[in-house]
């Protein structure tokens, strides 16, 4: 049964030389986070983790830890372990936490309960903490600025033949273990389980000795190499198929055990058989397939490939995530980008949001030459934007190119620089430089969190400095 707190307890009235110690920070969001919206947008989710979690059961770790613990986590860039060690070692995070003198939950735990919050839930927990800062008035939203950056996901670099041979290890493991439940109907059935992950290897072992080596020849015994290992990857997906179709007959007897092995065998067929089709359409055919129709990871297929424009790696692998910050250091709004969306589309559902969280729109709207549209002018004059400093890409007229170069244009411009300092900081300081979360979700929760807990801290410092 959820419950909502611990018995409060005053940590510091058995240790009260720890008063003096605490972190300034921590001493100011402590009452902060004892916001009521902010705590029930969290127990809202946290009770729909099973049918009876808020009625029926033992007690489980309170919402109100949950939520800090969550908080500290971000606020210091720890992984669900290390947090778990630090806040069970330390007086002063047990008493920021609420967790006073009971356990501390184990990182498995917190883990879980951690993801029963939905991305959507985050969105609404950052508007209220924008909100909060606007009370303390650490903001009064007049300027807007917005910036992209890639958030990597955690994935190997990408080649057709180590996906090729993922997909063979993945669904080997599968129809290995749906052998106990379907053995018996594929008796009569040639290599019905077989495991050719060993031929893949020993052919991606080929590859990287060919590797190299220059030459026609060599180009021939590379084709001949992908040949064997497209070949041996669609035999396993056949296999897979008739484990599948086995698993369905077999219905309710093979239990939740072969529910989740078909739900495995659903979520990797279609990605093996997407990467079979652009190995065979890249290395066979010479053809150049767009990054829209590739994959990338069988593990992380949201990511996609990102051209990068600045030195180091030619591209990364991850998500475009567009940020708005307002005056006062607070980001007010995350976006990650689709396939069909682009950070010049931005202006508009960042002015549309900024006018729904503070019930004005912003003076100065600005960016880089990345997030410049056509319709941007027309969209800030609607939204009432006073000033719309955002340099035009592409070739500029006499009028424009003099209108970029007015002192008041480009004093307001410098303005914008400072978002690449804080995006630098999310990067740097929470994690948002790659993702360890898995799936989109995943993604979406790790970079909520990280941008709320940036706006507590500078809440936080602030408050302390007042």
């Amino acid at each position: 049964m959820l419950i909502d707190r611990y018995p409060a307890e005053d940590v510091f009235a058995r240790v009260p030389e720890l008063a003096a110690q605490t972190d300034p920070v921590l001493r100011q969001l402590d009452p902060l986070l004892d916001d009521e919206p902010l705590f029930q947008l969290v127990r809202a989710d946290l009770v729909r983790r099973y049918a009876h979690t808020a009625d029926h059961g033992r007690h489980s770790t309170p919402a109100e830890v949950i939520l800090r613990l969550l908080v500290v986590q971000h606020l210091f860039n720890w992984g669900f372990e290390e947090t778990d060690r630090r806040v069970a070692d330390s007086l002063v995070l047990r008493w920021f936490c609420r967790v006073y003198f009971q356990r501390v939950p184990d990182a498995t735990t917190l883990l879980r309960w951690a993801h029963t919050i939905q991305p959507t839930t985050l969105a609404a927990l950052l508007d209220r903490v924008v909100v909060l800062a606007q009370q303390v008035r650490v903001t009064t939203g007049r300027k807007l600025r917005l910036d992209g950056t890639v958030v990597e996901t955690t994935i190997h670099h990408p080649t057709d033949s180590s996906l090729l041979t993922d997909g063979v290890r993945v669904l080997s493991r599968a129809i290995r273990r749906a052998k106990p439940l379907v053995g018996a109907r594929l008796a009569g059935v040639r290599d019905a389980f077989r495991t050719r992950l060993r031929t893949m290897r020993r052919g991606l072992q080929t590859l990287h000795r060919l590797a190299r080596r220059k030459g026609e020849e060599v180009a021939e015994a590379r084709q001949e190499i992908y040949r064997q290992l497209l070949d041996t990857t669609r035999k396993t997906v056949r296999q897979a198929v008739r484990v599948r179709e086995a698993l369905s007959e077999a219905g309710e007897l093979a239990g939740a055990t072969g529910r989740r092995l078909s739900e495995q065998f659903d979520h990797f067929l279609p990605l093996v058989r997407q990467a079979i089709d652009q190995a065979r359409r890249r290395v066979l055919a010479g053809e150049k397939v767009p990054a829209s129709e590739k994959v990338v990871s069988l593990f992380e297929p949201h990511a996609r490939i990102i051209p990068r424009h600045k030195g180091g790696a030619e591209v990364e692998f991850g998500r475009l995530v567009v940020f708005d910050e307002v005056d006062g250091g607070i980001v007010t709004r995350f976006q990650v980008l689709g396939d069909k969306t682009a950070e010049h589309g931005q202006l508009a559902p960042a002015l549309a949001h900024h006018q729904r969280v503070f019930g004005h729109p912003p003076r100065l709207a600005t960016g880089d030459r990345g997030t410049h549209a056509p319709e941007n002018e027309r969209v800030a004059r609607a939204a009432g934007v006073t000033h719309l400093v955002i340099p035009r890409a592409g070739p500029l007229t006499p009028a424009q190119r003099a209108r970029e170069r007015e002192r008041g244009w480009r004093r307001r411009y410098r303005w914008r620089a400072g978002m690449e300092g804080r995006i630098s900081s999310l990067r740097r300081d929470y994690g948002l430089r790659r993702c360890p979360a898995h799936g989109e979700d995943g993604m979406l929760r790790h970079i909520g969190w990280g941008v709320i807990a940036s706006d507590l801290r500078h809440i936080g410092q602030h408050l302390a400095a007042a």
